[in-house]
């Protein structure tokens, strides 16, 4: 069957604004960047939105085509196939500015109960640092646990961060502190499930669409109009 013929992709994720969301234009940057660059080889796109661990479960299962705006984890692979990268998350710490945390090395973060979110593929070297972790459904929970001093930081995406404690918690906005270094850059991308039929076509597809979108100049317009660079 020819991609001419307008197939449908039925994607997941939870809500991860400001990169994307149901209430965002186009569903947020990283949306539109799929619906655009799957437009290009043919094409629509739908976007559905669950809480992160039953996204992952559901396309586990089958239910639909893929994974929108995931991080790659090795333990995935059993079931993904990933697209090539999309955008970066700058991923780090947020702390209540007047406990004066600070860190050159994740070693020195041990005395610290750290806020993460459950079914997130944290980077490689938080997790091998062995640190004490307390999880949350989202990161809207994490970020309001670190507020009522329930975790000592919380680990977002810097975006994110900024999106929400502007969004759902703007009188908190100036007890927080982003603590640098980062810890890291993850690249984001599309997960298509290996149990769903075509899935090779998709992958592969979906490739040639982003590779034509970012060769148009049409990518970069995308990501400028959302903000982003």
């Amino acid at each position: 069957m020819s991609a001419a013929s307008a197939d449908t992709v039925t994607l997941v994720t939870t809500e991860y604004p400001p990169y994307y969301a149901a209430s965002l234009p186009e569903k947020g940057v990283v949306s539109a960047i799929t619906a655009a660059a799957f437009k290009k080889v043919g094409y629509d796109v739908t976007v559905e939105f669950l809480p992160w661990a039953r996204a992952v479960s559901e396309v586990e299962k089958g239910t639909y085509d893929g994974l929108l705006g995931v991080w790659h984890s090795a333990e995935r692979e059993r079931f993904l196939v990933y697209s090539d990268p999309i955008l970066d998350n700058e991923i780090g710490l947020v702390a209540l500015k007047d406990r004066n945390i600070s860190y050159k090395a994740l070693s020195e973060l041990k005395p610290y109960r750290i806020g993460t979110v459950r079914g997130y593929a944290n980077p490689a070297s938080f997790v091998e640092a062995g640190l004490t972790t307390d999880e949350a459904n989202d990161d809207l929970t994490n970020l309001k646990k670190l507020i009522a001093g329930r975790v000592d930081l919380a680990l977002v995406d810097k975006g994110v961060s900024d999106d929400l404690i502007a969004g759902h918690m703007p009188e908190s906005r100036a007890s927080v502190v982003w603590l640098e270094p980062p810890i890291s850059k993850i690249p984001m991308f599309n997960g298509f499930a290996k149990n769903k039929a075509g899935y090779e076509r998709r992958v592969a597809d979906f490739a040639k669409g982003l590779s034509q979108l970012r060769a148009s100049g049409e990518f970069a317009e995308i990501v400028k109009k959302y903000g982003f660079r």
